[in-house]
């Protein structure tokens, strides 16, 4: 677990850039703009979009209006497998600058590992050439699979800095997260809050113990499991709550109770896509 972990905590990334440790996710929020300037204003520092989110320009108006520094801010964004192939994914990428209209992107991620290895490789390729363009600080991918990242470093490629994909103690991806770790690759964990199916009795176990709601519980055992959580919300109250995860230690038995909760991809809640071909 990191030491001393805070709400400004980051990790360095391999591209030499740091992330912040929790993320705010703006998957289906229909009012995005007000939302970050909500979390801009509870302390997160990274956001997390996508092109088939069709927010990023809510994102980027919602951070002029923050005031803060362009340094300050960490973005991501994906591009979704319409767009995958080689020159599709520059012009995607000049899109997404296009839409939040900035000059360089923080994180930029392969959203999805479907359209196969062909397309997949080219589309990794086109990322680290608009890294050395300038236009994305850190390459890396979502929902994929050990067998998709082993594509990339048998090509001899770089590896992805990030792989962030579906994470909580129902699906625990441990296979995945053994080989990110063993090849410095960080996870970031969506649905991180179990798309709000928080009932389980270990929860509420823990819930009484430490006088937290379920979702901080489950948001403090990502980042104690050295996880980049990523809750989204809409509603105000939520986005403070959810950022406050610092004044409390889940011990070794409570992470032991969460551990023991894995299902493997039977717990995954969303589409959880890591092992197409």
């Amino acid at each position: 677990m990191p030491s001393q972990l805070t709400l400004t905590s980051t990790v360095r990334l391999s591209s030499g850039y740091e992330m912040p440790r929790l993320g705010f996710g703006v998957y289906q929020n229909y009012t995005t703009h007000e939302s970050v300037l909500e979390a801009f204003k509870a302390g997160y520092r990274h956001i997390d979009s996508a092109q088939a989110y069709k927010n990023e320009a809510h994102v980027g108006s919602a951070f002029r209006a923050s005031g803060l520094r362009r340094e300050d801010v960490f973005i991501t964004t994906k591009c979704i497998s319409k767009t995958h192939g080689y020159d599709s994914t520059l012009r995607a990428v000049d899109v997404s600058l296009e839409r939040f209209g900035m000059d360089y992107v923080d994180l930029y991620l392969i959203h999805d590992p479907f359209k196969g290895k062909e397309l997949r490789l080219q589309t990794y390729r086109a990322l680290l050439e608009a890294k050395r363009a300038g236009k994305i600080r850190t390459v890396g991918v979502s929902n994929f699979g050990v067998r998709h990242l082993e594509e990339i470093r048998s090509e001899g490629l770089p590896m992805p800095a990030v792989n962030q994909i579906e994470l909580h103690p129902f699906c625990q991806q441990k296979a995945i997260v053994t080989y990110c770790r063993q090849h410095g690759v960080v996870v970031q964990a969506y649905s991180p809050l179990v798309r709000g199916n928080m009932n389980h009795p270990v929860f509420r176990e823990l819930v009484g113990k430490h006088g937290r709601d379920p979702g901080q519980i489950l948001l403090r055992w990502s980042l104690q499991r050295s996880f980049i959580p990523l809750p989204k919300s809409a509603r105000a109250a939520h986005i403070y709550s959810n950022a406050r995860l610092y004044d409390f230690i889940l011990d070794a038995h409570d992470m032991a109770l969460l551990n023991a909760l894995d299902r493997g991809k039977e717990g995954a809640v969303t589409w959880n896509p890591v092992d197409v071909e």
